[in-house]
């Protein structure tokens, strides 16, 4: 079995990707560590010590050939293939969420949403319809969901992440504000972006 990368190496190639992906819809073929750098805020060298640490995937005054790179990138990463995921909540968050073509780019499919809102039930959004939320347990089990999101109130975070580990998912991307009690073996990734704007202020301001 590969070593498993540290949090930061995954992170940092993780945004690599993102530059990767949006360069290639840009029509770029090759892109430079200098590039990328400019759209990540990482220093070219550290994004060159990165990407040797995994093999020779550039050329000295020609840069990076952008598709090979993405491939090579979504092998480190482990994300090549296609990954279903359930989104808990078609609200508004959770409609902008299912609608977004962010996922696709990256193998991810919304392959279900659910929600307790009898009006929402059979509404269409995204690519799917939303389903009653009594049907989570035996949807996740037939479509092998191994991510659930989480686009609902606080309030009704922590039921939705007990069903979701009841149900067997072990990765929960948590959209609310609450603070999710799971356990050992279940990752919580939480995206607040008030916190992640002051966290840019504070290197931008001082």
């Amino acid at each position: 079995m590969a070593e498993r990368l540290t949090v930061g190496v995954a992170a940092r190639l993780s945004r690599y990707l993102q530059v990767l992906t949006q360069a290639r819809k840009m029509g770029k073929q090759r892109i430079s560590s200098q590039e990328i750098a400019e759209y990540t805020n990482i220093n070219a060298t550290q994004i060159r010590r990165d990407l040797s640490a995994f093999g020779k995937f550039g050329k000295r005054g020609v840069g990076y050939n952008i598709d090979s790179l993405l491939g090579e990138i979504r092998k480190i990463l482990r994300t090549q293939g296609q990954h279903n995921i359930a989104l808990i909540g078609a609200g508004r968050l959770g409609q902008a969420i299912a609608s977004s073509p962010i996922f696709a780019e990256h193998g991810i499919n919304i392959a279900a949403v659910f929600d307790s809102d009898a009006s929402k039930i059979g509404t269409p959004i995204g690519n799917v319809t939303v389903s009653e939320y009594g049907t989570l347990s035996d949807t996740i089990h037939e479509k092998n969901i191994i991510v659930g999101v989480l686009a609902v109130p606080a309030t009704a975070a922590q039921k939705a992440a007990n069903d979701l580990v009841a149900c067997g998912v072990k990765i929960i991307f948590n959209y609310s504000e609450a603070l999710l009690e799971t356990p050992a073996d279940v990752t919580v990734h939480t995206s607040n972006p008030a916190v992640e704007l002051l966290y840019a202020l504070y290197f931008h301001l001082t």
